[in-house]
């Protein structure tokens, strides 16, 4: 594409079973079997800051355009923290200025996981506080280790959340305990982000990521336009009123069915045997 600026990766090598690694500072990207796992890498919390925010644009940019990438997990280095919030060290020397463009680049960086044509993954390994609970919204599906934690502990740092944790939050939990968790700032466990629908899945840590590529390879072998279009309609509908959300809908449907997936899908049926989908 015209004007499109490559990224430069500090690696980007192949694996002996034919998938790719790919290397930035502070992310890793491993690509096997139509699956990236994408890991952010600033041990020993993985605290975000700006070039953190900018690498997952760089990083999802390329995953979008890589067609035999269907699925994106997303997790952090270590057993201690997914993302322990972002970089406070960056944030206390920053003027209001410095903030906004602060606050740019993250919201670019969440509005480009959460509208990700693919769906995305949050494999949350330990703490996820503040603008790491904030990532894992931004994502579609979230399993998380028993052992995570979970807070917005903004207010009591004399701030709010600002990377979109005030309007996703409330979308999944509702109004009134989404307020709880903003005002009061406490941390909760894994049982209760369960209970409350932040998370899809709870399990031990050591099965995390095994976890997370099961859901990711079953979702590899569904139809990838199909799913592009129900993340749409999800998505564009939950900010939508009835009508044009059923418009929306209506829209979706017809794009999935214009596919050549479709016609697979439904051969397959007929002749009872499992579809070979080519995302087309």
């Amino acid at each position: 594409m015209e004007g499109k600026q490559e990224p430069v990766f500090t690696t980007m090598t192949n694996h002996e079973n034919g998938g790719l690694k790919m290397s930035l500072e502070f992310l890793t990207c491993d690509i096997e079997q139509h699956v990236a796992v994408v890991t952010i890498n600033r041990p020993p919390v993985n605290p975000l800051n700006s070039k953190v925010f900018k690498e997952l644009v760089t990083i999802f940019n390329e995953l979008e355009e890589n067609s035999q990438v269907r699925v994106i997990i997303l997790t952090g280095s270590g057993e201690k923290a997914f993302v322990a919030g972002a970089d406070i060290n960056e944030m206390a020397d920053l003027d209001l200025v410095g903030m906004m463009n602060m606050n740019r680049v993250s919201r670019e960086a969440f509005s480009k996981i959460e509208n990700a044509s693919k769906p995305v993954i949050a494999a949350i390994n330990g703490l996820a506080l503040g603008g790491g609970l904030e990532l894992a919204l931004a994502c579609d599906l979230r399993i998380c280790s028993e052992k995570a934690k979970f807070a917005f502990p903004e207010v009591g740092l004399g701030i709010i959340p600002g990377g979109g944790g005030t309007q996703r939050l409330q979308k999944i939990v509702g109004q009134g305990i989404a307020k709880e968790l903003l005002y009061f700032g406490d941390m909760f466990d894994a049982n209760r982000a369960l209970e409350l629908h932040i998370v899809n899945k709870v399990v031990p840590g050591e099965e995390l990521l095994a976890t997370a590529k099961q859901w990711a390879e079953k979702l590899a072998q569904k139809p990838p336009v199909a799913l592009r279009m129900l993340k749409i309609a999800v998505n564009a509908g939950s900010n939508a009123d009835l009508e044009t959300g059923l418009t929306l809908e209506a829209s979706s449907f017809a794009n999935a069915f214009s596919t050549e997936d479709r016609k697979e899908g439904l051969k397959a049926f007929v002749e009872k045997r499992k579809p070979v989908y080519v995302g087309k």
